[in-house]
């Protein structure tokens, strides 16, 4: 790895963030504890709800971990088609008996108010998704000795994270769980994305800082591969959605390896923004309607997920998961930390002999 890298954690192993109630403070922790760099997800909580969750996870654990934030959206949606969306889900408000959220809650997450705590309560690492953040916010987390990550899906996207100062690029590819963390949201190339692998050596021959590899990865093989391709690291997260420590719903980390769901997709269905999810019954049916309106459309459906939830649907929730998700395993963070770094020097030392032949 890296020697950014290997000052904060000694294997090549990150935990994604992953927001909606998935990386809890004790995910983190366990991950953290192992080797691995956990990782808490800001998305959708308020500036005091972050640092409460900073604060449990430095109670759990003495060793270095991050903290992700979503960047700001654009105001490009539109609004007779966010209308239009709504009168397509009354049905399903009125199946789960519950509102049709807001689509106009909020378009900022907060984000100013919680780099205002980040400031003042330093953590380790900070990353960013749905863009890049300005030159001076990079700065000012330097200042404080933060370092700084953050997502790209093209190698240009990776040129405009290096030119902002950041430590680290996350090149993610299109076989990731959950939202693309596209700079731009391009309606017109949705299932245009760039595999793991092309995007890691893309990216690699593209920028001169370290880079990690997140996309679909759920064995120590494939992290060996990533590595092999010129990441210093690896970001998992549907792999450790399963985990015992995982916020995950049960019916969520149940679905990952029931044969009813076969497959993914990314889809706009449930936030309005490109995410891959399990195909079930609401993906079906509202996927190929849905607006590129987010968060707006994230703000619609949120009652309707939690209503399914309550009543034990899997069918109405949003089941974020790579394409990898038929591999998960449902162990302690821990121990898979351990089970993958055991698979990444296996792997090593298989291709070490095949070089040597």
């Amino acid at each position: 790895m890296s020697s950014v890298l290997t000052d904060l954690f000694p294997h090549p192993i990150v935990q994604a963030p992953m927001a909606g109630g998935v990386s809890v403070p004790q995910l983190a922790a366990a991950v953290s504890d192992a080797g691995g760099l956990g990782f808490l997800a800001a998305g959708y909580k308020t500036a005091d709800g972050m640092y409460q969750e900073i604060k449990q996870l430095r109670g759990l654990t003495s060793r270095p971990f991050g903290v992700n934030l979503f960047l700001p959206q654009p105001e490009t949606a539109d609004p007779a088609a966010v209308d239009v969306y709504a009168h397509q889900l009354a049905g399903e408000a009125s199946w789960y008996e519950t509102e049709l959220g807001d689509p106009e809650s909020g378009r900022d997450d907060g984000y100013d108010a919680k780099l205002a705590v980040l400031l003042d309560n330093p953590v380790p690492v900070v990353t960013f998704h749905f863009g890049v953040p300005a030159r001076e916010v990079i700065d000012s987390l330097h200042r404080v000795g933060t370092l700084t990550f953050v997502t790209a899906t093209t190698a240009e996207e990776a040129r405009a994270v290096e030119r902002a100062g950041a430590d680290v690029v996350i090149a993610q590819g299109v076989e990731a769980g959950g939202h693309q963390g596209t700079h731009r949201d391009r309606p017109e190339t949705d299932g245009s994305g760039i595999g793991l692998l092309s995007l890691v050596a893309q990216v690699r021959e593209s920028v001169g800082i370290p880079v990690v590899a997140a996309g679909g990865i759920m064995r120590g093989g494939q992290i060996a591969a990533v590595c092999a391709a010129g990441a210093s690291a690896a970001q998992l997260g549907t792999a450790f959605v399963a985990a015992h420590e995982s916020g995950a719903h049960a019916l969520h980390k149940q679905a990952l390896t029931n044969p009813l769901y076969a497959r993914t997709e990314l889809t706009r269905a449930f936030t309005g923004r490109p995410a891959r999810a399990l195909v079930n019954r609401f993906l079906r049916e509202h996927g190929p309607y849905a607006p590129a309106a987010y968060p707006e459309v994230h703000h619609l459906t949120a009652p309707l997920r939690k209503a399914a939830a309550q009543a034990g649907d899997a069918q109405g929730l949003a089941l974020w998961a790579g394409q990898g998700h038929r591999m998960a395993r449902e162990l302690p963070a821990g121990q898979l930390v351990e089970v993958l770094v055991a698979e990444l020097a296996a792997a090593r030392t298989a291709l070490s002999a095949g070089g040597a032949r």
